[in-house]
């Protein structure tokens, strides 16, 4: 009798949400298997869980690090082999054996791994927010047409996902009118500059933008959090994935991180999905939806949480988010542009080439720069990336000189 668990490709195991999505699958051996893990070049770590869990196949981005893995698998008598390069990225989230593609590359990096894994009709448990913000129309598009079920991991979108009526994945696309449904309401924790007035966010160093203080994330997740364009691409990505235009959308402030998304119907009710801040509760509701999986987080106790905050955001303190609600409503290439004139900032940021609040600065006067195109194509799309990702170098090149 042939193996029946679900074969599954973890794109960005070394990451947070990869970790994480080990974390899971080791606690269902008898549903799952990992079938390839994949990295940029964090070539120790991953060596560390193809010993633990086995995969066919181990890809990094790098070709160095790749070469350093496969010496250190290959004197520890390890079966798994080792590939190099992005289009192998494409091979092991498209292989005709795997069920389940975590899409957990952060960043551009993700689009054509995640593209080619929609276009082969897998399950899509999907944490890049940017394949949406660059190319959802195209995404979710290949999505009907192949069939793939696209299932939301980013926790906002996770607690959406469980809050409306639905049982399989989001390729069929919504129709939240005939859902009943009046708005979404899309929660932030404010960062750890929440309470900060804007003078002092221009002294912010990269230490304190990465010190958030509920969730356990990467560098430029973390600073996304802190500028709060981390909730930008999460309202992006919501239009896209749930069919929505940005007027039926409202982003709240909830401190705590205890709800992580509402909504709300025409007959006045407000759904929400409440937990603990743990990316283990989403990534195994998507793992085995329709069914629940044990997933290792805590017991929400209420009583200990005792209070639930909630405001509006201040677009003074954090104009990343209004910037992405404004590209958004642009449309044309206008996301996918301030996508690229983000990661560019925060790399200059978190390298001590630009100040906290110039990363808005950067992102604005590229947008002001950049002529909008349809993104039509994948092509397209990596243009428009390209050229908005030049502008905002130069931007930052000329801010440092």
């Amino acid at each position: 009798m042939g193996d029946s668990r679900q074969q599954i490709t973890v794109l960005g195991s070394t990451g947070s949400i990869g970790v994480s999505t080990l974390d899971v699958l080791a606690r269902h051996p008898d549903q799952f298997q990992v079938f390839a893990l994949g990295a940029q070049s964090s070539w120790q770590k991953l060596a560390e869980q193809c010993q633990t869990f086995k995969p066919k196949y181990a890809v990094l981005v790098d070709e160095t690090a790749a070469r350093h893995l496969q010496q250190r698998l290959s004197g520890e008598g390890s079966e798994t082999e080792v590939l190099t390069g992005e289009r192998a990225f494409q091979e092991v989230a498209s292989a005709s054996e795997v069920d389940a593609v975590m899409a957990a590359i952060v960043g551009a990096a993700g689009l054509l791994p995640s593209f080619a894994a929609v276009e082969a009709g897998k399950r899509v448990l999907l944490a890049n927010k940017e394949v949406l913000v660059m190319a959802g129309g195209l995404f979710m598009a290949a999505a009907r047409r192949s069939g793939a079920e696209v299932l939301p991991i980013d926790s906002e979108h996770n607690a959406i996902f469980q809050c409306l009526p639905l049982a399989a994945g989001l390729s069929a696309g919504l129709d939240l009118n005939a859902l009943g449904v009046r708005r979404i309401m899309l929660t932030a924790s404010g960062g750890p500059f929440r309470q900060a007035s804007v003078q002092d966010l221009a002294q912010v160093t990269p230490e304190q933008a990465c010190a958030h203080p509920n969730w356990s994330m990467g560098p430029k997740i973390s600073v996304d959090s802190a500028t709060m364009m981390n909730k930008g691409l999460e309202f992006i990505e919501a239009c896209w994935l749930f069919n929505a235009q940005p007027a039926d959308i409202q982003v709240v402030i909830h401190p705590q991180s205890v709800i992580h998304s509402l909504v709300e119907y025409i007959d006045g009710s407000v759904l929400a999905q409440l937990g603990n801040p743990d990316m283990r509760t989403p990534i195994a509701h998507a793992l085995g939806a329709p069914k629940r999986l044990a997933s290792g987080v805590d017991s929400l106790d209420l009583v200990a949480t005792a209070r639930l905050d909630f405001e509006s955001p201040d677009l003074a303190r954090f104009p990343c988010l209004g910037l992405a609600q404004s590209a958004v409503a642009t449309g044309l290439s206008a996301p996918a542009v301030l996508n690229a004139a983000n990661e560019e900032a925060v790399a200059a940021f978190l390298a001590g080439r630009l100040s906290f609040s110039a990363i808005a600065e950067i992102i604005s006067a590229t947008l002001e720069r950049v002529s909008f195109t349809e993104p039509d194509s994948l092509e397209a799309v990596q243009n428009a990336d390209l050229t908005a990702r030049r502008v905002a170098q130069a931007l930052i090149s000329a801010s440092t000189t």
